[in-house]
């Protein structure tokens, strides 16, 4: 069985060929470059998001209704009415 090789050195003659010398072999170091760069900036994107995610998850555990949450007396009664009341505007008030 062959030795793996990378793709650069497996394709840089025919790259070579069939281009303008180096530079198609940069480019296709470039679009490489580039596809490494997007795996990373995912990856770090997960590193930043976790940790957050992990927080939101242990501090607010305790906000999920629990079953006896339901039959307080205190959740039957009516809700109180807002404090803040505000005039309903119509369109034809504003224009």
């Amino acid at each position: 069985m062959a030795p793996a090789t990378s793709t650069l050195r497996k394709y840089w003659r025919p790259a070579l060929a069939t281009g303008t010398g180096s530079t198609s072999i940069l480019i296709w170091f470039e679009e490489i470059l580039a596809l490494w760069l997007d795996i990373l900036s995912l990856l770090a994107l997960l590193l930043v998001t976790t940790p957050i995610l992990l927080f939101n998850q242990i501090i607010f555990k305790s906000a999920v209704p629990r079953k006896e949450d339901g039959s307080s007396p205190a959740r039957l009664e009516k809700p109180e009415e807002s404090v803040l009341k505000l005039p309903l505007l119509r369109v034809s008030d504003v224009l």
